[in-house]
């Protein structure tokens, strides 16, 4: 095992869970930065030439798990490993978010669904070689339809 320590944290336009937009339908097209510590800063070289990045994240505000759980976009219960649920047995987080410029330690992202002051654990280029009509959204896909009808 090991014990994470963050390399950055969140600036965010939001402030308590309730602010982040969740369900069906939810766009995440709020604009944040992603201040990643000084001693990190080299570990940033070339990341401007990636249109989106991975941002690994700790729920540092949630507080125990549920193995099985509603979300707020469906009406019946899923596995917390079949969902974004924050109640994890490990809480960590994984978003998408598009890097609009960067600015010696500071990230300018689109994109962002994280509470002001989350921890960053880690930033990896997006590659994706799967293409999007390959894409299956399980549930999800079973919800909207549901919701159309």
């Amino acid at each position: 095992m090991f014990t994470p320590r963050p390399v950055g944290f969140v600036r965010s336009p939001y402030r308590e869970t309730a602010d982040v937009p969740k369900g069906l339908g939810a766009e995440h097209r709020a604009e944040g930065v992603i201040e990643i510590l000084p001693e990190f800063e080299l570990g940033l070289t070339d990341v401007e030439g990636f249109s989106h990045l991975l941002v690994l994240w700790v729920f540092d505000r949630a507080h125990g798990f549920e193995l099985l759980g509603t979300p707020p976009s469906d009406n019946r219960p899923h596995g917390v490993f079949a969902t974004r649920s924050p109640k994890r047995p490990n809480p960590i987080g994984l978003s998408v978010v598009e890097l609009l410029a960067r600015d010696r330690t500071r990230l300018h992202v689109r994109g962002i669904d994280m509470l002001d002051g989350t921890p960053v654990l880690d930033i990896k280029p997006y590659l994706s070689s799967i293409p999007g009509e390959t894409l299956r959204r399980g549930w999800l896909a079973e919800a909207e339809g549901r919701k159309k009808t």
